[in-house]
């Protein structure tokens, strides 16, 4: 890209805060080196502790999601902060990629353990098969990721504010559709509690696990982790919605507090609390068949002849 404040032009793939004004960038900031880092390096502790309790308990679905939500926040913040090394990083908003579409795969972790929740207590208390549960959340949340992609892309290999402006906004709706989608995720999870307390019987080989104090832990720190991520995405809604040159997006304060903090909250407290540990070793036994022609009934005795082999080789 050519500015022409001069009468001479001037190649911007040159430009540092050194050699060029920050005025011809997207923000009006100069990140600061000491927040990023800390960051950073609490995003690869927790990347390291999740990668150790993923393999130790072998919880491979929920892992998938939390290394790549996790890896994308670590590759999110030298981006973040190099943007006042190289004034041309700015203008293409590469740090937005990772940073944007990170918390979407954070998501996915969490709505997968839902229906572990729900073949401890069992499917006849529940409103809808785990199974389904699964499917409308990952279509909700590959639908988000998409958006947010697309509109990151776009952003990034822009070299022109029209073409960030429309970047920004396609990032907008699929931070929107996030949003929509942990509303309803609560909706349906909140819910599904009510009918719990309604009918709290449960399934006898899961009674054990059930009253267990990590594995009520475990279901608070769900809930954190839901409302962490979901004031996360609202608030990258409203920064996103002025544009990259909007007030909002141009606050460094509030991006240090509402986007790394909360999203470090909510991976925290499902590594303190991670499934693995919770589930005592019966996070396979918690798993739901995915074919759609057994009854409630075939899946209970399913459950229980996959908890009794689990028994019999300890």
């Amino acid at each position: 890209m050519v500015h022409n404040h001069t009468s001479q032009a001037i190649d911007t793939s040159l430009c540092t805060l050194s050699t060029c004004p920050i005025a011809w960038a997207q923000v009006d900031y100069d990140p600061t080196l000491a927040g990023n880092l800390i960051y950073l390096v609490i995003f690869a502790i927790l990347f390291l502790a999740q990668g150790f309790l993923g393999i130790r308990y072998r919880t491979w679905g929920f892992l998938v999601g939390m290394f790549c939500g996790i890896f994308l926040e670590i590759l999110g913040y030298p981006y973040h902060y190099g943007r006042s090394r190289l004034l041309t990083t700015v203008l293409c908003n590469s740090y937005l990629i990772p940073i944007t579409i990170g918390p979407a795969f954070l998501s996915a972790s969490v709505y997968l353990c839902l229906g572990r929740i729900i073949m401890t207590y069992g499917t006849e208390t529940s409103r809808f098969a785990p199974r389904t549960y699964m499917f409308i959340f990952s279509t909700c949340d590959f639908f988000s990721l998409l958006l947010q992609s697309i509109g990151g892309a776009i952003a990034a290999t822009s070299n022109t504010r029209s073409g960030s402006k429309t970047g920004a906004n396609i990032m907008v709706a699929g931070l929107a559709f996030q949003v929509f989608s942990l509303i309803l995720f609560m909706l349906l999870a909140g819910e599904y509690w009510w009918r719990v307390r309604q009918a709290p019987k449960g399934r006898m080989e899961f009674s054990d696990l059930r009253a267990s104090k990590m594995f009520r832990l475990f279901k608070f720190a769900l809930v954190v982790s839901t409302i962490a991520i979901f004031i996360r995405s609202v608030f990258r809604v409203a920064e996103l919605q002025g544009g990259f040159g909007g007030s909002i997006a141009n606050n460094e304060v509030l991006f240090m507090i509402f986007e790394g903090p909360f999203i470090i909250i909510a991976v925290a407290v499902l590594t303190v609390c991670h499934p693995g540990i919770a589930f005592g070793g019966m996070w396979a036994a918690a798993n739901w068949p995915l074919r759609t022609s057994k009854s409630a009934g075939e899946q209970g005795v399913e459950l229980e002849e996959s908890f009794s082999r689990e028994n019999l080789h300890k």
